[in-house]
């Protein structure tokens, strides 16, 4: 199946903004045009300073001098959201360097196995870092060090680059769980930035909050480059812990989350009677993790669409979004264009475009792609008759039971987390004291849902209307034990549950 889906987007703006949404072959191309169009505009604003889109560029100008614009190379940056982790991004990559992205909680010897591994020549790091730099001033004297707060007098102009051009390098758990670095083009950047356009009305000239890890593919494209593709504002929240104080000072128009988050401020929402996203909000978009149904309707009363998507690191982080999140709230949406996918009979669903990765850094990449190069995802999925995707487990995942019989973890946790008091589910693979292999489930309630109920009798009425459900499900997909848990899932970075591994 191949995907030529941009005019179904069409219908969800008007004309005009539809046709400034253009494609590009590179973050030079892009980062040209916004300078020239949007220079006098706000387009960072970091610790109380704000910084116009023709000073980003005149820093950043600084930057392409300091990593130097000759031979193309790998730059390292080691920094936390901030606008020097900005400038630094932009300048490298409109060098015609590679920016590798390090996530700033890593450790000395992680930060130099980086720069090993990815084979870094330039490295940039926030000044509060430098202790992470030991090993590597120790052991490579040859890298470039540059701290993320330098100026330079002598500025370089922006470097043409092609869309086979290396741009970023980020780290990804991929398709095996296993932490490697996802090469991503210019091409496949700028195809998941404008990605990120698609599928609201309002999508220029917006104000954002970032909340989100720059290092993430999420946090770096649809939060960083597609709000400066459209002109847009950026807030930076440095610690999430001030992120309401920041929304009520920055009053943002659009945010991108993760659902852990988005759950969190509806739950404060409905607390204190007011939308503590800000009068202001229009739009979240929410991704990463599965988003739950009951938040797109509840933020649907407050005024705020939430729009869900799907993607990967090694997609450029997008693969499609969903316009229709009201009708369709268990779907992912409606595949952005240049794309080819095949789903295979096991239903997992294989890629082959422009927003693909060229491949992992410094690792194998034995069995990820396919013969015809296709990519492995290894989500499984169903497309419905009006082309809308949705997800249903992961491959890896799938429990093999005693019978033969294969589940989908996920694809059951869908119906225990239909009823509104459920906010996260996880059913896995136990075994009871005599050793039989059994599924069993595990449930964390949404407080908001059960205020009128006595606390001792929210498990029991939890487990009894639960119970109900699981008589409705297929013998081998039926639970055997149904625990209600008084704390949340163990989460990965990107905020998605830990599975159980028993078996």
């Amino acid at each position: 199946m191949k995907f030529d889906t941009r005019e179904l987007f069409r219908k969800y703006c008007d004309g005009e903004t539809f046709d400034r949404i253009v494609e590009m072959d590179s973050v030079s191309e892009m980062w040209q045009r916004c300078v020239s169009e949007y220079g006098g505009r706000i387009a960072v604003s970091d610790g109380g300073a704000e910084h116009t889109y023709s000073e980003l560029e005149n820093d950043a100008a600084g930057f392409r001098t300091l990593v130097g614009a000759g031979e193309p190379k790998r730059v390292g940056i080691l920094s936390a959201n901030s606008y020097d982790f900005v400038k630094a991004y932009i300048g490298t990559v409109t060098s015609g360097n590679c920016a590798v992205t390090i996530p700033a909680h890593l450790d000395a010897a992680t930060v130099f196995g980086c720069c090993m591994m990815f084979d870094i020549r330039v490295l940039v790091y926030q000044p509060d870092l430098a202790d992470k730099l030991e090993i590597v001033k120790l052991k490579r004297p040859d890298i470039k060090l540059i701290p993320a707060d330098s100026l330079c007098g002598e500025k370089t102009g922006i470097v043409a680059c092609g869309p086979q051009t290396p741009c970023s390098i980020v780290f990804t758990g991929g398709t095996t769980g296993r932490s490697k670095g996802a090469l991503l083009s210019n091409g496949a950047v700028m195809q998941g930035t404008v990605n990120g356009c698609y599928g609201y009305p309002d999508v220029f000239f917006q104000r954002y909050l970032l909340v989100l890890p720059l290092t993430h593919v999420f946090g770096l494209i649809r939060n960083l480059l597609t709000s400066l593709y459209t002109g847009s504002a950026l807030f930076i929240c440095r610690n999430n812990k001030d992120m309401f104080r920041d929304i009520a000072v920055f009053r943002p128009t659009i945010m991108v989350m993760v659902p852990a988050l988005a759950e969190m401020a509806l739950t404060l929402s409905k607390k204190f009677g007011r939308n503590m996203l800000g009068d202001d909000l229009k739009c979240i978009i929410c991704g990463a993790a599965m988003v739950s149904p009951f938040l797109i309707r509840e933020y649907d009363k407050i005024g705020v669409k939430l729009l869900e998507g799907y993607g990967l690191t090694e997609t450029a982080n997008l693969v499609s979004g969903n316009p229709e999140s009201l009708s369709k709230p268990e779907s992912v949406g409606i595949p952005y264009p240049n794309q080819e996918f095949r789903i295979t009979g096991q239903g997992e669903l294989l890629i082959r475009g422009k927003n693909l990765m060229d491949g992992y850094v410094g690792v194998p990449e034995d069995g990820v792609y396919d013969d015809d190069g296709f990519f492995k995802t290894g989500d499984l999925v169903r497309l419905d008759d009006e082309g809308f995707l949705y997800i249903t487990g992961r491959i890896k995942e799938i429990i093999v039971l005693p019978s033969g019989e294969n589940v989908s973890p996920a694809e059951v946790e869908t119906y225990f987390n239909a009823p509104e008091f459920i906010q996260d589910s996880q059913v896995f693979e136990d075994e009871t004291e005599d050793g039989q292999r059994i599924l069993a489930l595990e449930v964390v309630p949404r407080a908001t849902e059960l205020l009128d109920m006595e606390p001792a009798a929210r498990a029991g009425y939890i487990k009894e209307e639960l119970e109900k459900i699981n008589r409705t499900l297929p013998s081998f997909w039926r639970v055997s034990r149904i625990t209600v848990r008084d704390s949340d899932f163990e989460r990965t970075p990107a905020m998605k549950i830990k599975r159980y591994k028993k078996f």
